[in-house]
């Protein structure tokens, strides 16, 4: 699976056997181009999945994660909103009539072009700061304001006319620390009050992303809901009347896509012992292999997320194999 983290990157493992029948299939014709293969079913497990682990929170799938309009047409059908981020987004998730009240255009950094093509009379939220030091991408820094400049761009917002109905965050991708929610939730409802001194009358509450899509990473979806939910009563209980929407990307494809690959090259390396000529048979010999995808392609997400992918045999080694070390 990619974008993947598993706990150790030599494990191997064998495909479902629909992926089998799938991959021997294709390697028979002649087109020997990498492609990848999607589980449609497994997205329809993660929302089911989020639907009982976070019930009050109504997902808005980032488009940007990915736009395969198989995998948005299927989200849309079963209720999801979307984060769009881009113009081929929206109107990807437009031409799918999804609703203008399940869409959000949450890039913090808009083109004027953009929101005029958009939205023009757009309702606003306010993206606050949070604590994302225990998160592989930092991404408060880019433009989220604090808690002590909020109350100033509210009043601002207010003397224009610009209706702010919310407020959202974004704890960082790749978070390690469930208890960073805790407080930007405790932060979204300083904001929310603040928004009531200054004549607002918030409705909308964005937690963003940070959902794990693999069960290889070390802090796991549940152990994440099981803290955001009890956050969530206490700040934001049922009956306060604010609609809470999250921002998840990876959580719904990354298990779902499987990267086929084929072997162009292999390289026989020999590592040497102390007194032993070359090639001499105490000499252990290990194996290079090279795919037709590149770091600079698929593979993009171990030099970016530092993730470890994790090779799947197309082919069953037999009992009787021997092993070597290898690389690919």
């Amino acid at each position: 699976p990619l974008p993947g983290n598993p706990k150790s990157p030599t494990s191997v493992s064998l495909p479902s056997h629909w992926l089998l029948v799938t991959l021997l299939n294709i390697s028979s014709s002649d087109d020997k181009d990498a492609f990848y293969v999607a589980d449609l079913g497994d997205i329809l497990k993660k929302h089911r999945r989020w639907l009982k682990a976070l019930p009050r929170v109504t997902p808005f799938y980032a488009v940007k994660c990915n736009d395969s309009r198989a995998i948005v047409s299927t989200l849309a059908a079963n209720g999801t909103g979307f984060d769009r981020a881009s113009k081929t987004e929206i109107q990807l998730v437009q031409g799918l009539g999804v609703p203008p009240e399940r869409i959000i255009y949450a890039n913090p950094c808009k083109q004027v072009s953009r929101i005029k093509y958009t939205s023009p009379e757009a309702k606003l939220v306010l993206r606050i700061a949070t604590d994302d030091s225990k998160a592989v991408c930092h991404l408060s820094v880019k433009s989220d304001t604090t808690l002590k400049t909020s109350r100033l761009l509210l009043e601002q917002a207010k003397e224009l006319n610009i209706d702010v109905i919310g407020v959202s965050f974004h704890v960082g991708s790749g978070c390690t620390d469930a208890e960073t929610f805790v407080q930007a939730v405790l932060d979204a409802r300083c904001v929310f009050d603040m928004g009531t001194e200054v004549g607002f009358s918030m409705y909308q509450l964005d937690i963003g992303g940070a959902f794990p899509g693999s069960e290889y990473t070390k802090l796991k979806f549940e152990e994440i809901t099981s803290v955001i939910n009890p956050a969530l009563d206490k700040y934001f209980p049922s009956g306060y009347g604010v609609r809470i929407i999250a921002e998840p990307g990876r959580y719904y494809v990354a298990s779902a896509f499987t990267l086929a690959v084929n072997i162009i090259a292999k390289k026989t390396v020999w590592k040497e012992q102390p007194g032993s000529d070359d090639e001499d048979e105490s000499n252990e010999q290990t194996f290079m292999y090279y795919v037709n995808d590149r770091v600079d392609g698929s593979f993009n997400c171990i030099l970016c997320d530092d993730a470890h992918v994790k090779a799947l045999l197309q082919k069953r080694p037999k009992p009787d194999e021997k092993y070597y070390s290898s690389s690919i």
